[in-house]
């Protein structure tokens, strides 16, 4: 309970002006009034207006990809981005059990059938070693494409999440699935703001996808986006997410079966602002990691860092204790003492629509789930 106590005095230093310290609070003190403002002025607040398009431009730009498209959320954008690069009904594609329920819900929306992998201890996503010992021993390639060898179903594409926003080892597993002839669809809803060796996260994979739900670290209440180096995607995703409506100044003709999921002009203002934000937040929260840090060491706590050559946007800081009953009375004593803070995901296969989905076992990723706790991890 000491060590508890602890803790609580450390997170009550950092938010000091906080009565409750909530897990991750948005912050606007830029230019969201003003161009909100502009917005309701132009009158233009649904999915045609200057700010869509503003914003489209800075997240490819920021992410230095060729192309952005800006969506409702995060899991609209993963969902049609597994379309674009075919999935199909019947189809699998291969994640990770240790994820937000939105990406093995994407998948389902596909119809598709998720397979789980286990991840990495150090960065709690996806394990290029476990990905690659699946694919050898469950899959072969037959006319260019990869199939699962016990259900023959083609295995359509592999969706890797970066955890918290510390990117898990993407080039790995791009250089895996490139071998096997499977398309990689980067979950980075998480991610904005990380970066390999200089290289965004999301850059990495034939898509990526970002969130801005409103605990991200930069959001426009809901929201999402997609990035891509494929023309031919982008323009395709684009189309489709506007109802699949050829361009015309006044006909209404549909060319195939379309989704109305493009972002408002209304959240676009909002989240430009945000962007402009966005270095400053990441090196404030990076702070704050450190601040946390110094604590843990001092504790002998497991505190989650960044692996060497990564740029990670702490968007949740986590520490590790030492089993599950540990985790649950750290959760009971901390939000006793309003703060905030929250465990894992439970592991997608102990969930009811997943349980029957073919996974590995799951090691790492049940050790993880059962020790990790979320820290209140706001700007300030």
């Amino acid at each position: 309970m000491e060590k508890f106590k602890l803790i609580i005095q450390s997170i009550k230093k950092l938010f000091h002006n906080h009565e409750i310290i909530s897990l991750h609070e948005p912050l606007f003190n830029g230019n969201e009034k003003k161009y909100l403002n502009e917005c309701i002025d132009s009158t233009f607040v649904s999915s045609v207006g200057a700010f869509v398009k503003s914003f489209e431009n800075e997240i490819s730009n920021y992410t230095n990809t060729n192309h952005g498209v800006a969506v409702v959320n995060g899991t609209s954008a993963l969902s049609i981005a597994l379309k674009a690069v075919g999935v199909e009904k019947n189809d699998e594609v291969i994640t990770q059990a240790l994820t937000f329920v939105a990406t093995a819900n994407s998948i389902h929306y596909n119809l598709a059938h998720p397979v789980f992998i286990d991840v990495d201890m150090d960065t709690m996503g996806m394990s290029p070693d476990a990905l690659l010992d699946f694919l050898t021993n469950h899959t072969k390639i037959i006319n260019g494409s990869c199939y699962n060898i016990q259900t023959k179903r083609k295995v359509s594409a592999c969706v890797p999440m970066h955890t918290f926003g510390f990117p898990v080892r993407i080039r790995e597993i791009v250089d895996i699935c490139k071998k096997w002839c499977i398309p990689v669809v980067e979950d980075a809803a998480e991610a904005l703001g990380s970066f390999v060796n200089g290289k965004s996260v999301g850059s990495f994979g034939d898509i990526g996808v970002f969130s801005f739900n409103g605990n991200k670290i930069i959001t426009s209440g809901g929201g999402g986006a997609i990035v891509t180096n494929n023309e031919k995607i982008a323009k395709w995703i684009k189309h489709v997410t506007t109802t699949a409506k050829k361009p015309h100044q006044y006909n209404y003709y549909h060319d195939e079966i379309g989704f109305n999921y493009r972002m408002p002009n209304l959240n676009a203002a909002l989240l430009l602002a945000q962007m402009e934000q966005l270095d400053s937040f990441i090196d404030k929260k990076r702070n704050s990691a450190l601040h946390y840090k110094s604590i843990f060491e001092k504790l002998d706590i497991d505190f989650k860092w960044e692996l060497e050559n990564t740029k990670a946007n702490f968007w949740l800081i986590c520490m590790e204790l030492n089993n599950r009953k540990e985790r649950n009375d750290f959760l009971d004593y901390a939000h006793s003492n309003g703060v905030l803070a929250r465990p894992m995901w439970e592991l997608m296969i102990d969930l009811p629509m997943y349980k029957h989905c073919q996974h590995d076992d799951q090691k790492n990723a049940r050790f993880l789930s059962d020790r990790i706790v979320n820290l209140p991890s706001s700007v300030v």
